[in-house]
């Protein structure tokens, strides 16, 4: 089945055209919004997690048995871990699907047809980017298709955008096929169009730049009370013993916990700023 585009801005898939098991086994994901990880570093997140959420109940609650039972919960925090991940190669696709725009946009000026232009882009990229990089893949990908398969650039390239969930990645070829469909000048279309999105691009990581550094302050703010109540757990143990010896300070520690965690929420929502 072939890829579907429905206007404005989605793309419907079937099974994606063009790609096959050996994509997934050279590293390419079939959806840039979902992240994997392998068996190792699902070992070691989880392991990180559950001896931070040990740690973390013991220095509350100064129980044994709690601590233990909240350290088992440490997979509990590993779609935290794919979730970032994720957005992680996706914004990393994304920020040098620029470069290929730029490589593309003087490739078709130059009167090459898409396909020509990206197998030019592999060779103008490859001088910039190593080969592990999501966009030297996709392009190593893209020209395998070309070359050994004989299949289309438009097929590769709604491949590439279904994949990805970018809105720049799929703005593009939604453009790119409609300048095809209609008889447009496929040159002046692409080069403007490389040129907004670009502008786009440039200002969302200028965005992100600046909320990254607000999100870390956030997230030491967020970690300070904890630094001080294990502080006083270590400087002056029996001026807070009474926190850890009755109900009163039982509910107390929990409210102080919960809001910690609401706190942590509600400040990277806050500073998740998308363009």
């Amino acid at each position: 089945m072939k890829l579907l585009l429905r206007l404005p801005g989605r793309f419907t898939a079937g099974p994606t055209a063009g790609f096959t098991d050996q994509a997934q086994t050279e590293g390419i994901p079939s959806d840039y919004g979902e992240y994997t990880p392998s068996a190792k570093e699902r070992l070691l997140f989880c392991t990180a997690g559950g001896c931070f959420l040990a740690g973390t109940f013991y220095l509350f609650y100064r129980s044994l048995l709690i601590s233990l039972a909240a350290g088992l919960f440490g997979r509990a925090v590993l779609p935290l871990y794919e979730a970032y991940m994720a957005e992680k190669r996706r914004r990393e696709l994304n920020a040098q699907f620029r470069d290929l725009l730029g490589s593309l946009s003087s490739s078709i000026a130059a009167g090459r047809q898409m396909e020509n232009a990206l197998l030019e882009a592999v060779s103008t990229l490859s001088a910039i980017y190593p080969e592990d990089a999501p966009i030297m893949r996709e392009l190593r990908h893209m020209e395998r298709g070309i070359c050994e398969n004989h299949e289309s650039d438009r097929d590769l390239l709604s491949n590439l955008a279904v994949r990805s969930r970018s809105e720049d990645i799929i703005s593009f070829v939604q453009v790119y096929l409609t300048c095809r469909n209609t008889g447009g000048d496929l040159g002046k279309v692409i080069s403007h169009t490389s040129q907004i999105l670009s502008d786009k691009m440039e200002i969302s990581e200028q965005i992100h730049a600046i909320t990254a550094q607000r999100k870390f302050e956030g997230r030491l703010i967020c970690l300070m009370p904890v630094v001080m109540l294990l502080a006083l757990n270590l400087l002056s143990r029996t001026y807070i013993d009474v926190l850890y010896s009755c109900l009163a300070g039982r509910l107390i520690m929990t409210l102080c916990l919960a809001g910690i965690a609401a706190g942590a929420v509600l400040m990277e929502r806050i500073s998740d700023v998308r363009v």
